[in-house]
């Protein structure tokens, strides 16, 4: 603030949920390591282990990274507004860099092995997951990151841009749980119903992918952990909206 004092601190609650949907989101991460550590030989590129980095790759990029991306305007409540969003925008980007790893990698995969592509639900939610994502993240910067976009058009586009963030977020997840569930069945088909250690663990990664968006979905929807606008940042709106609408400062 102007007389130098400290920032005000965050609602009650939110730094817990926060934390916990990090500790969420690394533990999917290790989970995933080992399943495919213990029980499918690792991950190496130009080798029959190469398809494993897709899984890999979708749960960090399409999953943790996304979702921390969700949550940069919860945690960054004080910081100057273009910050946030380059850092939202950031985070985005690097999951979409990500998940086209993974996508390559899965692609290779299965033209080395004579697998045909794109036949699964899995495939086509996970595909849907990642062409609208890129098209929402392209959106975002033309309308939010870049100069150029009116105040109105903005305010109009934001509802959208919100809504399609999560459901994004969701069918992300989806996705995840069809991949786990069709990797199971390819591999262990005959024992998973008997509750092999693989088959455990792995379903237990896919109730870890629901808690993390669970934990993220209530910190975005809970209505009083917004953040608030800055000061500054209502004065600039202001002047922003009185510059490309033509609106008089007294009106």
């Amino acid at each position: 603030s102007m007389d130098g004092a400290p920032p005000p601190a965050g609602p009650a609650g939110l730094s817990a949920f926060v934390a916990v949907s990090q500790l969420l989101g690394l533990t999917l991460l290790a989970t995933t390591g080992a399943w495919l550590g213990r029980y499918r030989g690792g991950v190496a590129w130009h080798s029959p282990l190469q398809f494993n980095a897709h899984p890999l790759c979708m749960v960090l990029g399409m999953v943790f990274l996304q979702g921390d991306a969700l949550l940069v305007y919860r945690v960054f409540r004080n910081e100057a507004k273009r910050s946030t969003k380059a850092l939202h925008a950031l985070l985005h980007g690097l999951a979409l860099l990500i998940a086209l790893v993974g996508i390559i990698a899965v692609f290779e995969s299965h033209r080395a092995k004579g697998i045909p592509d794109m036949y699964s639900l899995h495939s086509w939610c996970g595909m849907a997951a990642f062409v609208l994502y890129l098209l929402q993240w392209l959106l975002g910067c033309g309308f939010f990151l870049f100069p150029g976009a009116s105040f109105s058009l903005r305010g109009r586009y934001k509802p959208q841009h919100i809504f399609f963030g999560i459901a994004l977020f969701v069918l992300s997840i989806t996705s995840c749980l069809l991949g786990i569930t069709e990797m199971l069945l390819f591999k262990i088909s005959d024992s998973y119903s008997h509750f092999v250690p693989e088959g455990v663990l792995a379903n237990t990664l896919g109730v870890m992918l629901v808690a993390f968006g669970l934990v993220v979905g209530y910190v975005l929807t809970r209505e009083e952990w917004k953040r608030p606008p800055l000061a500054e940042e209502l004065a600039l709106s202001m002047d922003f909206k009185t510059l490309t609408e033509g609106e008089s400062p007294g009106g």
